[in-house]
């Protein structure tokens, strides 16, 4: 059994904000892949599918950002996953809009969520796709990060959000390895 999260903050007044670019990874490929029977348990929605036999759960938590590793904590003990079958795709600052990093663990680097997931699965080392949305050191971080995307990131953003469908179907089928070979950038 895998588990797939996007990070973001619940409620409209965070929709199409760069936090929540994880969230449109998660909605997009249930879209792409007509998933539509979304649950609500321990604070996250979440919807199964299934392939080549495994159970696949893709998860939004619905508590605030930086309390997402609550909420992942929950979902992995009742499944019983295990964290070599945890992905996590977030947004990252410090890459550029429409590029993407694939690593096998990893810091924080700041940000909030997945400081709250190592706090809760007490340790760094979890699959991660990082989405870049770029940075403006004129904005303060929060504001920058809660901000709306313009219309000129969001053409670039939905095409990374799409290529992230190639993606996570790669990753349910290739080792990890080999998956970062295929779509990691030099």
């Amino acid at each position: 059994m895998k588990l797939i999260v996007g990070l973001g903050n619940k409620g409209k007044e965070y929709s199409n904000t760069r936090h929540n670019v994880g969230f449109m990874v998660i909605d997009n490929y249930a879209k792409e892949k007509k998933l539509t029977d979304f649950k609500t348990k321990f604070g996250g929605i979440y919807t199964e599918f299934t392939v080549d036999n495994e159970k696949i759960i893709l998860l939004k938590p619905q508590k605030f950002i930086n309390l997402s590793g609550e909420v992942i904590i929950e979902y992995m003990k009742y499944f019983k996953i295990g964290i070599d079958d945890l992905l996590i795709i977030n947004d990252d600052l410090d890459l550029g809009i429409g590029t993407f990093k694939i690593k096998p663990s990893g810091s924080s680097a700041g940000h909030n969520g997945l400081k709250n997931i190592e706090l809760h699965l007490r340790t760094k080392d979890y699959k991660r796709i990082k989405v870049g949305i770029s940075n403006n050191k004129n904005i303060e971080t929060k504001d920058y990060v809660l901000g709306k995307i313009p219309k000129e990131d969001i053409v670039v953003l939905e095409e990374v959000i799409s290529k992230m469908t190639s993606i996570i179907d790669d990753y349910l089928n290739i080792s990890f390895d080999k998956l970062m070979n295929k779509y990691n950038t030099k």
